[in-house]
């Protein structure tokens, strides 16, 4: 008994926008109350005693004092309003509503959410769907900023025939960012295998999206319909619309001469040492709401992802990088758990940033996020990112432990949205509802 009128009383909780509603009911009812005890009233007094007078008399508990019967009535009054409210609104609700899972704890959750920071997060690949996994669990206003320089599998070959921007990083993103990432969720994920003629690698988001793209007559509402399909709270915007290409600078293994390698998908094939990355053609021109979400974010994040073809791509958008200096936000880098075969191999953390402040400068970033735990791995081609506190360019080092216990390679995204959000509280206060 206790436990429910906890639960109860859980519904006056500041902030979850029930406690006004209920007044406008509330008045609403004290009116068409007040009008039918005064037809009443006018009834008792008018007409001639009768049978049924004396019964209305104990009804409205005439023996007993004024105030005594104001108290009695009004809490019946208010007791029967809120469990026929109640009643209303789990009927109306229930088919949207887990199984064992209550609504006041929904609608708490929803509100938290909806009130939560402003927080931007630019990369693309896995590592940037990982992030924004875990942090929709803390608020809705997330944008993502992903790079459309993607030019293999499925993404290449759709931006070759259709003449779209690279659908696969933002697929990525709009599922990890669904509400509920379920059947329709998966259907997006789904790839079709070797055996469909004509399909064979491509994603049915890609096609999804590139054909909304085509249907639309633009990419920006294809991913805002998409967005709306998947149930996404949040945002995904291209750093860019513009057709650009990843173009890097290598010195192949066993080799001292530099090449030059075109295409995002060919430079961790050649392997090597790459010295620079640049987009060709140069000074493409930025996504504007991708500009207005980085001067209004709370809290901008960089990575998780592949330095050199998910990270940098996005950053030497010239228009980007210049709003994140001038964004007033807390900046931070997270930096991989692991190094990446043909990228950064043999990388530290120290090598990571540096590599960032070589191509954009010391200033665009003020903390560095890293992974503190090691744990020996057998069978795998990839050896830990080492964090040490000897940063570049003053940059303040974070360590937490932030793996995946079942892919330690990886990051966990419950793990890592955490720590962000207590770095944001660190500066700005815990979020209240």
């Amino acid at each position: 008994m206790q436990h429910k009128i906890r639960i109860w009383c859980r519904w006056l909780t500041p902030g979850l926008g029930v406690k006004r509603w209920l007044g406008i009911i509330f008045l609403g009812t004290t009116f068409l109350a007040v009008g039918f005890a005064l037809f009443v009233l006018d009834i008792y007094r008018k007409t001639p005693t009768t049978w049924w007078l004396p019964l209305i008399t104990f009804a409205s508990l005439k023996t007993l004092p004024r105030l005594t019967r104001v108290l009695i009535f009004g809490t019946l009054g208010i007791g029967t309003l809120f469990f026929g409210i109640f009643g209303l609104n789990r009927s109306l609700l229930k088919p949207y509503l887990r199984p064992g899972s209550l609504l006041v704890d929904k609608l708490a959750h929803h509100r938290l959410q909806e009130s939560g920071p402003k927080i931007v997060a630019i990369g693309g690949g896995h590592g940037l769907a990982t992030l924004l996994r875990g942090l929709k669990k803390y608020s809705h206003n997330i944008y993502a900023v992903v790079t459309v320089a993607d030019d293999g599998g499925s993404s290449g070959r759709l931006r070759e025939t259709m003449g779209v921007p690279p659908p696969g990083d933002i697929r990525n993103c709009l599922a990890a960012l669904s509400d509920d990432e379920d059947l329709l969720t998966h259907l997006f994920q789904y790839r079709f295998a070797n055996g469909d003629k004509g399909l064979n690698g491509h994603s049915f988001g890609n096609l999804f999206l590139g054909t909304l793209a085509k249907i639309t007559g633009s990419f920006e509402e294809a991913i805002a319909e998409s967005g709306r399909v998947l149930a996404v709270h949040g945002r995904v915007y291209p750093s860019t619309l513009e057709n650009v290409q990843l173009v890097a600078d290598i010195t192949p293994p066993d080799s001292e001469q530099i090449i030059r390698v075109e295409g995002e998908s060919q430079i961790p094939e050649v392997g090597g040492k790459i010295h620079r990355v640049w987009l060709d053609p140069g000074s493409p021109s930025a996504f504007p709401r991708a500009i207005r979400s980085i001067l209004a974010a709370d809290m901008i994040i960089l990575g998780p992802g592949s330095l050199y073809t998910s990270l940098l791509p996005n950053l030497l958008v010239e228009d980007i990088s210049s709003a994140i200096r001038a964004s007033r936000a807390l900046k931070i880098y997270v930096c991989n758990v692991a190094t990446q075969a043909g990228e950064t191999d043999g990388f530290s953390c120290r090598d990571h940033v540096q590599v960032l402040h070589d191509h954009l400068g010391e200033d665009l970033f003020e903390i560095v996020l890293a992974n503190g735990v090691a744990q020996p791995i057998k069978g795998k081609n990839f050896s830990w990112v080492i964090a040490r506190n000897d940063l570049p360019g003053g940059c303040l080092l974070h360590k937490s432990d932030l793996i995946d216990d079942e892919h330690p390679w990886r990051h966990d995204s419950g793990k890592l949205a955490r720590k962000l959000m207590d770095l944001l509280h660190e500066r700005t206060g815990p979020l209240t509802l």
